[in-house]
């Protein structure tokens, strides 16, 4: 049995749907009433339950699940801190899977995951990596880059910007690298942990085949999108004022100040990582835009 923390994202929705479709059976962990009812329509068996209330997960894995823990988040609202959810909630699940003696532990971190950082994103992840890697069970963790495809939420935050305004606005001067990746590339690759989870036990970078400035991932998305707009650059320093005062009085800001200080950095690895790894060619930036944004 595969087990799913985290089917209700954009990647495991993904997931869910690849495996239900390869006739694998499925285990997934939800909280709310809607993932439950959507998950259970699809044939996959549901758990009620949440990774940051260790209650919820007492006795719900077995000796013979392969867990895939995904759940993660990109900004903190109330409760749901990075300290809560990557962290006490990894060391919840991995707790559990350690009583029930799980064949294998897959976690998804983030690339450029250092406890290190000055990001408590990146700094929460690799925490929570090492709560794996200290368990006496199985794993594998990858470490993606941007995964972009159907109703990602950043390519979707990027095109309902570019819709509706006159120009393309660049925090800073856009320089900082990064590394797409496309969603049906991170699922050959964890299609292949599952198939043989015992060749696959390290941390992966799980990154797209180019190197990849945020002015020019704007661009080319601006392109594709059939709404070609001249760029903008806003200076650094004022789109951190103003994103401090408006996280004073929004519940929700269009961006934070953990993640305006992601742009200022690369976020990159090797470009032949996946084909070194994982024994196949991962799609272009470009040519993955083609495939689901039209």
């Amino acid at each position: 049995m595969i087990f799913i923390a985290g089917a209700s994202g954009f990647v495991g929705g993904h997931l869910v749907d690849f495996l239900l479709s390869k006739g694998h059976k499925l285990k997934c962990l939800a909280r709310s009433k809607k993932t439950i009812t959507s998950l259970a329509e699809k044939g996959v068996e549901v758990v009620s339950g949440d990774i940051t209330q260790a209650e919820t997960l007492q006795g719900i894995l077995r000796p013979d699940d392969m867990v895939i823990h995904l759940v993660g988040i990109i900004e903190e609202k109330g409760t749901a801190t990075f300290k809560a959810v990557h962290v006490e909630g990894t060391k919840n699940l991995v707790k559990e899977a350690e009583r029930a003696g799980v064949r294998h532990f897959f976690y998804q971190s983030a690339l450029g995951a250092d406890k290190s950082s000055w990001s408590g994103y990146l700094k929460t992840k690799a925490e929570a990596e090492e709560m794996v890697m200290q368990s006496n069970i199985p794993w594998t963790i990858f470490r993606p880059s941007l995964i972009i495809g159907p109703w990602d939420g950043f390519t979707k935050k990027i095109m309902d910007m570019l819709k509706f305004s006159p120009v393309i606005p660049l925090p800073g001067e856009g320089k900082a690298l990064f590394q797409p990746i496309y969603i049906n590339d991170w699922l050959r690759c964890i299609e292949k942990v599952l198939a043989a989870p015992e060749l696959y036990a390290a941390i992966y970078d799980l990154v797209g085949p180019e190197h990849l400035t945020y002015r020019s991932i704007v661009e080319t998305l601006s392109k594709e999108m059939g709404q070609r707009k001249p760029s903008f650059s806003i200076p650094m320093g004022f789109m951190k004022i103003t994103t401090s005062i408006l996280e004073r009085f929004l519940p929700s800001p269009p961006v934070t100040s953990d993640q305006l200080r992601l742009l200022e950095q690369d976020n990159i690895s090797a470009v032949d990582t996946i084909s070194r790894n994982f024994g196949f060619e991962p799609i272009t930036f470009s040519a993955a835009l083609r495939e689901f944004i039209r």
